[in-house]
């Protein structure tokens, strides 16, 4: 069966889904995903065991209400994020993460970010603008986003330091009326 045909939902973090992703993304000292997700912060932390990751931040982050899990058939592969930059000016961006590299490259990050986008607006309706940011040394997140048809807001250049190379942070965003057309 291919990732395509494959059962995809969003959930909230329970004890299981909170299994999955430690095992694919915080048990390793070098997860290939923290190469791509905002890797200049130098901010990830490996967690030996469970117990450890349970208790851990990043753990009380994904049961917050701003985190959901993204399941495929009943395992949980990552997770999308909705933060509020400005919740008085209603100024709100997303974020991704699917932790394990076996699950890219198979469209789910698209079809995720559709029932996750659909969801906010229609949680928020008074919410005219969603925000994505990234950086330039990720295409495929750039390219996701466009294809999800996002417009690239802002770029500001070589503000991302990484690698001793300088990268751009990459702004997107989509509007309501542009999202429901």
């Amino acid at each position: 069966m291919t990732q395509k045909n494959k059962l995809l939902t969003l959930s909230s973090f329970n004890s299981q889904y909170l299994k999955h992703i430690w095992r694919d993304g915080f048990q390793d000292e070098n997860p290939e995903w923290t190469k791509w997700n905002a890797p200049y912060f130098n901010d990830y932390h490996a967690y030996p065991s469970f117990s450890q990751f349970e208790h851990s931040p990043i753990t009380d982050y994904l049961l917050s209400d701003s985190c959901k899990c993204i399941c495929l058939d009943g395992k949980g592969i990552g997770m999308v994020s909705k933060n509020w930059i400005d919740e008085v000016t209603r100024w709100l961006e997303i974020g991704i993460v699917i932790y394990n590299p076996t699950y890219w490259h198979g469209g789910i990050g698209g079809r995720v970010l559709k029932i996750w986008i659909s969801e906010i607006f229609d949680q928020y309706p008074e919410l005219e603008h969603i925000g994505l940011t990234t950086w330039s040394g990720n295409s495929r997140m750039i390219h996701l986003a466009q294809k999800l048809g996002f417009k690239k807001e802002a770029q500001i250049r070589k503000v991302r330091f990484y690698k001793e190379k300088y990268y751009d942070c990459m702004k997107y965003g989509i509007l309501r009326d542009e999202w429901i057309n």
